[in-house]
């Protein structure tokens, strides 16, 4: 399955491959507003989105990865209140976009 349109779009040419390489994945967009940067993360579906969440953390700000907790992932506007739960229980498909992003807002300056 080729990568969706939402993956290719303004993201790195390296992407983050998980699992174990013989289940079937879906290709995620993680977006984190605080450093203008993008992700392609390919990943089973029962993948825990807290995974993804310190996977992408760490690859795009690795010196917030300490700091897990004060980020939160949102999904289709919505905050994945239970991080535990798999992509597919988040309702996440090939091609879906997830926003990483400071659990409090900042000052712009």
């Amino acid at each position: 399955m080729s990568a969706p349109f939402t993956a290719q779009i303004r993201s790195r040419p390296d992407g983050i491959r998980l699992g174990t390489g013989n289940e079937p994945l879906i290709t995620l967009r993680v977006q984190v507003p605080e450093v203008w940067d993008t992700i392609r993360i390919d990943a089973p579906a029962e993948t825990p989105v807290s995974v993804v969440k310190a996977r992408a953390l760490e690859a795009l700000m690795p010196d917030a990865l300490p700091q897990l907790e004060h980020f939160v992932m949102k999904f289709a506007g919505w905050e994945v209140l239970d991080e535990r739960v798999s992509l597919a229980d988040a309702g996440a498909t090939h091609g879906s976009i997830f926003l990483l992003t400071s659990r409090r807002r900042h000052p712009v300056r």
